[in-house]
């Protein structure tokens, strides 16, 4: 099926769209352009986010590359795929996103961020999510899946933000929707990036050890 029109709802939607095909020539590419789908080093740390519910317009995701370091020490760097999720605007509640450091001494900590709790919201507008992993139910309105990567892009016409990453394969898989409704989202990300990301309600805590009972899942 290449295009759907109209509400589509997928249980428990997983990023497994981007063939391993694709994101290994994404890598080449990437790497020979020097342009890679963070604007930034991406940390050696992969981190979670959990959240109760996400509504979102102008949605789009194919594939790119992320730099960033091998490991917590050192200087090399390494090319990791990833799956772009983008929303021109999106409205987040009960969100949590935790990481886990290995500090000397101390062992294992766990840094966990709360937001959009007791009724307070997170908003982001130009959200670029560089996620490997995600489950959710979701709900999409308007999709268009195998549209290519670039025509997804607001400028070409497309429903999503601009496309400002030049590791995709501009002709590659892509999927947008005019609106996207995610519950029960557990992801992994290596980076996220806004060009607003507004957290109600923003609570730190630290906890010794790792594991679901001090990461968010």
């Amino acid at each position: 099926m290449s295009q759907v029109r109209g509400g589509t709802r997928w249980k428990r939607f997983a990023v497994v769209m981007v063939p391993s095909v694709a994101a290994t020539a994404a890598i080449g590419v990437g790497l020979a352009q020097g342009a890679l789908a963070a604007s930034f080093a991406v940390s050696g740390q992969e981190f979670k986010v959990e959240a109760g519910y996400l509504h979102g317009y102008g949605f789009a995701q194919y594939g790119g590359v992320d730099m960033g370091y091998k490991d917590l020490k050192g200087d090399e760097k390494v090319a990791r795929p990833v799956a772009i999720s983008t929303f021109e605007t999106a409205t987040i509640t009960d969100m949590c996103q935790s990481v886990v450091s290995d500090v000397p001494l101390l062992g294992k900590i766990t840094l966990q961020l709360n937001a959009g709790q007791d009724g307070k919201k997170v908003k982001a507008k130009d959200l670029y999510l560089d996620v490997t992993d995600l489950k959710a139910d979701a709900k999409f309105t308007n999709i268009d899946i195998g549209v290519a990567a670039k025509d997804t892009d607001q400028r070409a016409g497309g429903k999503g933000p601009i496309v400002k990453d030049k590791s995709i394969l501009p002709n590659g898989f892509a999927q947008q929707a005019d609106e996207a409704e995610l519950t029960g989202v557990q992801q992994k990300a290596w980076a996220t990036t806004a060009g607003t990301f507004e957290l109600g309600g923003l609570q730190m805590s630290l906890h010794k050890g790792d594991g679901p009972k001090v990461e968010c899942y």
